[in-house]
């Protein structure tokens, strides 16, 4: 494995550690944040650094239709483009074709599917996602290629997606191969299906990855369908690598997650949030625009250890989402990456010190009054 990942403590099916990249260390359970287009929304690198982000995702669809792959690789990869030196994961485009294009044909071989840009005809099969996302981004961590399903789903049709998963999974690693600096991930899928996902999880591990994802939530099923999927699905993967649930999610979602064994998460909740006048706090969201902050001098939330968050009025936050000043988008958009590495960085506080029950139900009751 090119990245070596050391679980340093475990509290039940929580687990906190390090996975370790020649870009840096990442800290788990660790948070992404989106970077659909090369750049996380409102925000500049440096302060995406000073939220306490180890790692950032980027938008292989996104970026495939611009600037275009091969413009990526002419101008020194996704890193160097953006600035960003620390690790990037990117997800493979096969959520954003089956959910923004266009699809004109889903076959064996690939999917063709048309640009939510421009309209213009696309073919991405697993061989040149991996090749878009290693060798033209540039990304230390990729994502095998995958069909997520729409929810709800009949089990024909979960198992229909989870065995071309697992075929693509197949290909996309023989495309990848073996490298010294960048890893592989490939995706649990089966839906809702518990036997569907022991499935996938078993061809996964014949096949061999660097890490596993969980994939196929998120889609709609609802927080309670979530965690009952998550009450056997981590465990299915090899406990040795990380595990990755893709797409989420709340606060809420985070918490109950890392307590069945998840280690990374993504999720454009923050920031899109943020640009729309939500800030998540220990105590629940807070929805700026409502009148009742007009006057209220107190911060967002003094013990999220960013400028955001603690230097400016609920008052003043109020005034720029109600006049839809742009500061307003970034500052919200600062504070909710902030707590979201706070909240990271508490969970792994937490496993360490062997105290994550506690953590879990004082995290409800605060959200519960806060709510």
């Amino acid at each position: 494995m090119p990245f070596p990942f050391d679980i340093t403590a475990t509290d039940g099916r929580a687990r906190t550690g390090v996975l370790k990249t020649p870009r840096g260390d990442v800290r788990t359970p660790a948070f992404m944040p989106v970077g659909t287009a090369a750049t996380v929304k409102a925000m500049t690198v440096d302060q995406v650094k000073q939220t306490g982000a180890d790692i950032i995702l980027g938008n292989t669809y996104h970026l495939m239709l611009r600037p275009g792959p091969e413009r990526m690789e002419k101008l020194g990869g996704l890193h160097r483009f953006m600035r960003w030196d620390r690790p990037i994961l990117t997800d493979s485009g096969g959520f954003q074709v089956m959910s923004l294009s266009g699809i004109s044909k889903l076959t064996e071989e690939a999917v063709t599917f048309s640009s939510h840009v421009d309209g213009s005809k696309h073919v991405l099969t697993p061989e040149r996602s991996i090749e878009i996302q290693a060798d033209r981004i540039g990304a230390d961590i990729s994502m095998q290629l995958d069909e997520c399903v729409a929810w709800p789903a009949e089990e024909a049709r979960a198992r229909k997606g989870m065995e071309l998963s697992a075929r693509w999974a197949k290909r996309s690693k023989d495309a990848f191969g073996t490298r010294e600096t960048q890893a592989l991930f490939g995706i649990q899928q089966g839906s809702t299906y518990e036997h569907l996902r022991r499935e996938s999880s078993e061809r996964l591990r014949e096949i061999g990855f660097d890490g596993y994802a969980i994939g196929g939530l998120a889609v709609g099923e609802g927080h309670q369908a979530m965690c009952e999927v998550l009450d056997y699905a981590p465990d299915m993967l090899p406990a040795a690598r990380p595990r990755y649930l893709m797409g989420v999610g709340k606060p809420v979602d985070l918490v109950e997650a890392v307590w069945r064994g998840v280690d990374m998460f993504d999720c454009v909740l923050p920031t899109r949030a943020g640009r729309h006048g939500q800030a998540w706090t220990w105590d629940g969201p807070l929805n700026l625009k409502n009148a009742r902050f007009a006057e209220d001098e107190a911060p967002l939330d003094a013990s999220v250890p960013c400028p955001a968050s603690q230097e400016y009025s609920r008052a003043y936050l109020h005034h720029l989402i109600r006049t839809d000043e742009i500061l307003g988008k970034i500052l919200l958009t600062w504070h909710n990456l902030a707590f979201y590495q706070a909240l990271n960085a508490a969970m792994r506080e937490a496993i360490s010190a062997g105290g994550f029950d506690a953590f879990r139900a004082d995290f409800h009751a605060r959200h519960a009054a806060g709510g």
